[in-house]
C-alpha cells in the first residue's frame, strides 16, 4: 500500500461497531487517453466559426487543459482503471468489496448500473451495486452513503466511485460551456476502522434552483424529450456555489467539533478557478491549504474531487493524519462536503 494512506489495524466486528468510523485506505484514477489543451480546444472550435483562445479560456476559469473520452472510452470503463488503482493501494482484493457505489451523470446504460458493470468486469460477485445521481457533488453525496452504511454494520468495505464523461453532453456551440468540461474517474476504499477516517458528513439539495444548471433531455419511445445538452447560468451558479460551499464546510468541522485551522487540505468541487479561490477565502483557508486540478482536468463533475484527491495523495501531499475537506456543488442544486482524516 501506498505510505501516503496509512494501515488500518484488524479489529473485530464489536470494537468497529462501537468506534463506528470508516477510513478511507486506498485511492485512484482513470482518464481519458487523449488530453486536450486550451489551444487544441481553440482550434476545433475555430472549424465550426466559434471564437476563443487560451488566454480568454484561462482568465476566465483557470483551465489550461482537459482529457476528453473517446469512443471506446466510458464512465465505466474509466471507473474500473480508478478502481482497480485504488484496490491496488489499499491492498485488497475485488472480492472483499461489500459495497461498489458509482456516482455519475453520464452512466454507460439507462440501466444496469454502471456500478454492476464495473463488479462484474472486476469479477465481483456479491458486492451490494447501484448508482447515485446528484450531478457535481455526486462524490461526496455518495462517499457520505458508503460511510453510513459502514458504520451502521450493514458492510465492511466499499468501493466508492466517481465517473464522468460531462464531454457527451455538452453543446460544443456554446462556448460559455464547453471548455469548462472534461472526462475521468477518481475512486477510493474505504475500510472499517476503529480509528478516525470520515469525521463528518453534511449534505444538501434544494430542488427549486433546477434551472440554474441542468441537462433536462430524456429518452421517450425511442427519441429524446426535451433539451439534450447541458445548460448553466454561470453567474448564477457562481454565487450559489461559493455561499453554500462556505456554508456545509463550515456545518461539517461543527459536527466534527473542529475549527477552520484544523483543515490540513482543502479539495473543493473542481470547477472553476475562481470558485475554488473564493471558497477558500470565504473559509480563511490559505490558498496553499488548497488542492487545485481543475487546471490540468477542467471539472470533471463527479470524477473531480476524488480525481485531485487522489493526484494529491500519490504525489505526498496528503500523509497520515492529515484532515481533508472535500466538497462538491452541482445541478440540483446539490451541495455537500465530508470531513476525513487519514
Amino acid at each position: 500500500m501506498n505510505d501516503a494512506v496509512p494501515a488500518v489495524t484488524a479489529v473485530s466486528d464489536s470494537q468497529i461497531l462501537k468506534n463506528r468510523y470508516a477510513k478511507i485506505i486506498g485511492t485512484g484514477s482513470g482518464i481519458p487517453a487523449r488530453a486536450v489543451s486550451n489551444q487544441m480546444l481553440a482550434d476545433e472550435l475555430a472549424t465550426r466559426n466559434i471564437e476563443t483562445s487560451d488566454e480568454w479560456i484561462v482568465a476566465r476559469t483557470g483551465i489550461r487543459s482537459r482529457y476528453i473520452a473517446g469512443a471506446d472510452e466510458t464512465a465505466g470503463t474509466l471507473g474500473l482503471q480508478a478502481a482497480r488503482r485504488a484496490l491496488e493501494m489499499a491492498g485488497r482484493d475485488a472480492q472483499e468489496i461489500d459495497l461498489i457505489l458509482v456516482a455519475t451523470s453520464t452512466p454507460d446504460h439507462v440501466f444496469p448500473a454502471t456500478a454492476c458493470l464495473i463488479q462484474g468486469w472486476l469479477g465481483n460477485r456479491k458486492a451490494m451495486a447501484f448508482d447515485l445521481q446528484a450531478a457535481c457533488s455526486g462524490f461526496v453525496y455518495a462517499l457520505s452513503v458508503a460511510n453510513s452504511m459502514i458504520i451502521s454494520g450493514q458492510v465492511r468495505r466499499a468501493l466508492v466511485i466517481g465517473a464522468d464523461l460531462i464531454s457527451r453532453i455538452v453543446d460544443w456551440n456554446d462556448r460559455s460551456t464547453c471548455v469548462l468540461f472534461g472526462d475521468g474517474a477518481g475512486a477510493v476504499v474505504l475500510e472499517a476502522s476503529s480509528t478516525p477516517g470520515v469525521l463528518s458528513c453534511a449534505m444538501h439539495a434544494d430542488g427549486t434552483l433546477t434551472e440554474m444548471l441542468n441537462t433536462a433531455g430524456r429518452m421517450c419511445n425511442g427519441a429524446i424529450v426535451n433539451h439534450p445538452y447541458l445548460r448553466m447560468d454561470g453567474q448564477a451558479v457562481f454565487k450559489t456555489a461559493v455561499t453554500v460551499l462556505e456554508q456545509c464546510a463550515r456545518e461539517a468541522l461543527a459536527m466534527a467539533d473542529l475549527p477552520v485551522t484544523a483543515i490540513d487540505w482543502l479539495i473543493p468541487h473542481q470547477a472553476n478557478l475562481r470558485i475554488l479561490q473564493a471558497t477558500a477565502k470565504r473559509l480563511g483557508v490559505p490558498e496553499e491549504k488548497m488542492i487545485v486540478s481543475v487546471d490540468q482536468f477542467g471539472n470533471t463533475s463527479a470524477a473531480s474531487v476524488p480525481l485531485a484527491l487522489d493526484r494529491a495523495v500519490r504525489a505526498g501531499q496528503i500523509k497520515p493524519g492529515h484532515k481533508i475537506m472535500l466538497q462538491g456543488v452541482g445541478g440540483g442544486m446539490t451541495w455537500g462536503a465530508a470531513l476525513v482524516q487519514f
